[in-house]
């Protein structure tokens, strides 16, 4: 096997390799991190790459392996983890000027079940500042390139963990989704990305963005999303959010198949604008689910107002979370963040806790569907990948200010909203090849059926094999 074939391997074949001691976990993480080291230049995905810690935790598996010692899930497995998330004794960003240095004395809850779990970390991703907008640069690290289109973005906040995943470097990724940050870049990107329900993923700290952000898998297959929640998954007393009870089966029970579930299927989620290309390639990949045994009804979501719900709310959260920063860091600090602190600010108390109840009320508008179907689909985003640099295409309605680019990812976010489990799965190509998703929603904990109905997707239109040209020899 050649080394880039090597690099693109799923985790679930090379975790068979390493057990059957045909794969050596040092050799492996060289590999990879001599691809990292390549091609990371061009897209700056890793942000603070740590080379070192993964050569030490390659050695441990492969001495575990040859001494036949017990072996945990994850054996020999390099993965990344998003700037965002705390990591004992790594820095820790952000993306931001303001956390340059920082580097944490304790991991988040999945960060040490990933570690335990007998994992390889490969370092930090790259991340917009404090994860604040659907792009991948940061006035700290830069812009972070795609890899199927170098000139375009590759969406955000889980920058790093998008283009890393389609790349090749390592095949499993962890990202984060406040308001779509792992399905966007999950989406421009060709991967595939599980947001899953709230709490699923136990985090620490807790996000200060009432109850809105989900940690979870960015792989380039189903299975190796299914295997990281089964490490990722499960309650933690650091976390008081995260949802109680044992890990479900999501890899033996993964090829259970889809026949007969009802299946809604919404363009546009009745009045959003669509890119007719994106809009064409769901729709054909929509009517797959026809074919595996469901029944698929085009229907009318009749969801609540959310595009004026997040502009607010988000521009909110951002000034209680940053505003005080402003006066230290304004100069370095991305100038749509500063706009969208300063937004934040003109809403009282009373506006903020207004506009909660609309939200908390939102459920209303959307439970009645998924009271009738199991699962919805729709586009991921508006649009593909655009211009890096931009926070909105070129021709799309371009916002009087700096912050707004939420219009082209207003299929994301409502799930936020609702806590649901939603993936990304890749769909096909534009006609200029840039890669298309299409978001599989599940009802309220149903994690597992979303993870199903995607496997079952993939192995009718598998895409795993599809790699971009960069770095491809």
């Amino acid at each position: 096997m050649s080394d880039i074939d090597l690099c693109y391997t799923p985790a679930t074949e090379l975790r068979a390799m390493i057990r059957a001691k045909k794969l050596s976990p040092v050799e492996l993480t060289r590999v990879v991190l001599a691809r990292i080291e390549k091609l990371n230049p061009a897209l700056n995905a890793f942000v603070t790459p740590t080379p070192d810690i993964a050569m030490a935790d390659a050695k441990r598996a492969e001495d575990a392996v040859m001494k036949g010692g017990a072996l945990g899930p994850l054996h020999g497995i390099p993965y990344s983890i998003k700037d965002l998330t705390f990591t004992k004794g790594i820095k820790t960003m952000s993306g931001s000027h303001i956390f340059a240095t920082r580097v944490p004395d304790v991991d988040a809850p999945f960060v040490t079940r990933l570690r335990d779990a007998g994992g390889v970390m490969l370092g930090k991703t790259a991340t917009p500042e404090f994860g604040w907008k659907g792009m991948g640069d940061s006035p700290l690290t830069g812009s972070t390139r795609n890899p199927w289109n170098t000139a375009m973005t590759t969406g955000g906040s889980s920058a790093g963990a998008g283009a890393g995943a389609a790349a090749g470097l390592g095949p499993l990724h962890a990202g984060s989704d406040g308001a779509g940050s792992i399905r966007i870049p999950s989406a421009f990107c060709g991967v595939f990305g599980l947001k899953p329900s709230y709490g699923r993923v136990p985090m620490y700290p807790v996000s200060n963005n009432d109850l809105s952000s989900h940690n979870g898998p960015m792989t380039r297959t189903v299975a190796d999303a299914a295997l990281m929640m089964s490490v990722m998954s499960g309650p933690d007393e650091m976390d008081r959010t995260s949802l109680p009870g044992p890990v479900d089966d999501y890899i033996g029970k993964l090829r259970a198949g889809v026949r007969g579930l009802r299946v809604a299927f919404s363009p546009n989620l009745d009045t959003l604008r669509v890119d007719p290309d994106v809009a064409a390639v769901v729709r054909d990949a929509a009517r797959v689910f026809e074919s595996l045994g469901c029944v698929v009804e085009d229907v009318k979501t009749s969801f609540a107002e959310s595009y004026e719900m997040i502009q607010m709310m988000w521009n909110a959260h951002e000034a209680g979370n940053y505003a005080r920063y402003l006066p230290e860091f304004r100069d370095r600090m991305d100038p749509g963040l500063v706009e969208s602190i300063e937004d934040g600010l003109r809403y009282s108390v009373v506006d903020y806790i207004d506009m909660r109840g609309r939200k908390l009320a939102y459920w209303d508008s959307v439970r009645p569907l998924f009271e009738k179907y199991d699962l919805l689909l729709t586009p991921s985003l508006s649009v593909p990948a655009f211009t890096c640099g931009r926070i909105n295409p070129d021709y799309w309605p371009q916002p009087p200010n700096k912050w707004d680019w939420m219009a082209w990812a207003a299929f994301s976010y409502p799930f936020n909203f609702t806590g649901q489990p939603a993936a990304s799965a890749p769909a096909g190509f534009t006609p200029s090849g840039l890669p298309v998703g299409l978001q599989i929603v599940g009802r309220r904990f149903a994690d597992l059926t979303v993870l199903q109905a995607s496997a079952a997707f993939e192995e009718a239109r598998p895409w795993a094999a599809k790699r971009p040209l960069l770095g491809a020899g």
